[in-house]
């Protein structure tokens, strides 16, 4: 499936836009973007990639802030999504925003360091590394980097707190009962954030019960603020219309790469 527009959180599966159209490589965001806290300081952020709790296993380039860039009208969606949801006990919490496409080269050159699979455990265990562009998960472009889509999830309020990845920490199937998996204090999905097996399918079969129920929440939820869900992972979803469909950003994700920082 490579070379293609990937539209999840580290997928390929749904080309779309104009993959040939170069990103822009300047170190500051167009003045369509904000920082989602500046629109909605509520909605609760755990920035994976500025960690080492990823598939990766370390702090992703581009990442030089534990912050959430958007586009304002995607921003403003979520704060619409983010009162809804507050009032039915809940709160949005995200794990990904805008994505440089110094990061997605960071994703290609460690797909193919087949040596390097440190985290497998958590976030691939039933998949071959030498499969991960072919099955989808990774590419060379990603939707992220246009700046109106966002991985994340629901937390039950108050949120409980969290605890941080140690890297070298024994690592648990993002698949296992919630119990087993890593502690997140978000609502149980059926996975875990960024898992890469088709129980992420959001509206996968064997996911029934309170999982399901979450997911629909989620999902409906969104989609009544402009928000559309990608169905192989059911924390991914990019406001609709996009205002730079084409276009696949670079600048670092940073206050400072903001034209009105705050």
């Amino acid at each position: 499936m490579e070379p293609s527009v990937s539209e999840g959180g580290a997928s390929a599966r749904h080309p779309q836009g104009d993959a040939s159209r170069p990103g822009r490589n300047g170190r500051k965001a167009p003045p369509e973007f904000v920082a989602l806290r500046s629109v909605d300081p509520t909605i609760l952020q755990e920035m994976r990639y500025f960690t080492p709790h990823n598939f990766v296993g370390e702090r992703i380039d581009g990442y030089r802030q534990p912050v959430c860039l958007l586009t304002r009208p995607a921003a403003r969606a979520l704060h619409a999504a983010q009162r809804k949801l507050l009032r039915q006990g809940y709160s949005l919490k995200v794990y990904d925003c805008y994505r440089p496409q110094r990061a997605v080269d960071h994703f290609v050159r460690w797909a193919k360091d087949l040596d390097d699979e440190r985290m497998k455990r958590e976030f691939y265990p039933r998949v071959d590394k030498s499969r991960l562009f072919e099955d989808g998960y990774i590419a060379e472009k990603s939707g992220h980097s246009r700046g109106s889509t966002v991985d994340l999830t629901l937390v039950r309020l108050p949120a409980k707190p969290t605890r941080p990845y140690v890297p070298g920490e024994p690592l648990t199937p993002c698949y296992a009962p919630r119990g087993e998996r890593f502690p997140d204090n978000s609502v149980d999905m059926g996975t875990g954030y960024d898992c890469f097996d088709t129980l992420s399918h959001t509206d996968d079969p064997r996911v029934q019960g309170k999982q399901r129920a979450h997911r629909q929440l989620l999902k409906e939820t969104l989609a009544q603020a402009g928000l559309v869900n990608l169905p192989e992972e059911w924390w991914h979803y990019t406001y609709k219309p996009e205002p730079f469909p084409d276009t696949y950003f670079d600048f670092p994700v940073s206050y400072r790469s903001l034209s009105s920082p705050r």
